[in-house]
């Protein structure tokens, strides 16, 4: 590719997708650096696929620009763009080896036979499937095939590698596997990585940064824990999990806190600069469900809320409890297996959930 090598590599500007009066994608703008592993997530039909295609030169914009190395390639063939897309389900040719499925991409290229085949297995062994070389892929599991899929592209040699929903197709243990080995590719090659997920874990788990859309539009983009820690506004909130909104009316507490009454109850948290206070008026607090604590009685420390459990649910050795105040506001609250054992809890317990006044924050007005 040609063009200046300065500033973000792939740059995405105001793009835009539109079919008919329905719009997929708008305005969306941000830049990616050489290098990054950048993850799109968002619930189905929130332009994140859409926005992949475009990139890689499948679906051609309405409007806005695609830059590489600032230059525009809207307008460019998928194959001159050296972003070749890996698939959900993996798009292998069934009627070819496994060997010839990877060099697949080379043979389009015209380099020679013997270059192919050599490019072919050392990418092979790289991925640990050199040894089904001369197989048929449908005789091969989900995890074999994702890594021939990997191989196939990878073979390319490209600067930017897109992979559409690239685990969702496996099994949950082989899901994570593939997440250590993608982790693990990215390190090692330095090439940029832009991946579609709908899944919270695979994002936060690979990517350097994640863009949450809806409705065609960016919600945020931030590193996984800033994104987790602190959501921009309530979409991004709730979309992301983990999270206790507690919305009510707002009130002056003194020394730089804000207090918020609802149906859960009282609670203060640090008064941002970014939330206009007008008394009386409705202010949602956020607080993560690992942040609170349990106990049996008030310690009159921090925010206490009285509550009563209604159910557990397991998840590995991770407990989410389920409570419910006197005012019928919901609570979730995380805690591993091993504390949950310690201080058994059973439906119908009245317990306070407690926690610092600095562990929630409000959203933006």
């Amino acid at each position: 590719m040609t063009g200046s090598k300065a500033g973000p590599m792939l740059e995405i500007d105001r793009l835009a997708k539109r079919y008919g009066d329905t719009v997929a994608v708008a305005d969306v703008s941000f830049g990616i650096e050489k290098g990054e592993f950048i993850a799109l997530m968002g619930p189905s039909g929130c332009g994140k696929t859409t926005t992949l295609r475009m990139i890689a030169g499948l679906d051609t914009p309405s409007g806005g620009e695609i830059r590489l190395w600032g230059r525009r390639i809207n307008e460019d063939a998928p194959w001159e763009r050296e972003a070749p897309l890996v698939w959900q389900h993996y798009a292998l040719f069934p009627f070819l080896s496994v060997a010839k499925n990877v060099e697949f991409g080379l043979k389009q290229r015209g380099l020679p036979a013997a270059e192919r085949r050599r490019k072919a297995m050392e990418w092979m062994e790289r991925l640990g499937i050199a040894g089904f070389a001369e197989r048929g892929v449908d005789q091969l599991s989900g995890g074999q095939r994702q890594r021939v899929a990997l191989a196939r592209a990878l073979a390319l040699e490209p600067e930017m590698l897109l992979l559409d929903e690239p685990l969702s197709a496996l099994d949950p243990h082989l899901r994570v596997r593939m997440q250590s080995e993608l982790v693990r590719l990215h390190r090692e090659l330095g090439i940029t990585f832009v991946c579609v997920t709908h899944s919270h874990s695979e994002a936060f788990a690979m990517a350097d940064r994640v863009v949450i859309m809806s409705e065609g539009r960016v919600q945020q983009i931030g590193a996984p824990r800033e994104i987790y820690r602190r959501a921009a506004n309530r979409f991004v909130a709730e979309f992301v999990g983990g999270n206790n909104l507690f919305s009510g009316t707002a009130a002056a507490a003194g020394e730089g806190l804000l207090r918020v009454e609802g149906p859960f109850g009282t609670a203060l948290a640090p008064r941002p600069a970014d939330v206009a206070l007008r008394e009386g008026g409705e202010v949602t607090l956020v607080v993560a469900a690992d942040r609170i604590d349990l106990g049996a009685a008030r310690s009159g420390a921090g925010n206490e809320i009285e509550a009563k459990v209604v159910t557990l649910e397991f998840v590995g050795s991770s407990v989410t409890v389920f409570l419910e105040t006197a005012g019928g506001a919901e609570l979730r609250i995380q805690r591993s297996l091993r504390q949950i054992e310690n201080t058994p809890l059973s439906p119908g317990d009245a317990v306070i959930a407690r926690w610092p006044q600095d562990e929630g924050f409000f959203l933006p007005a």
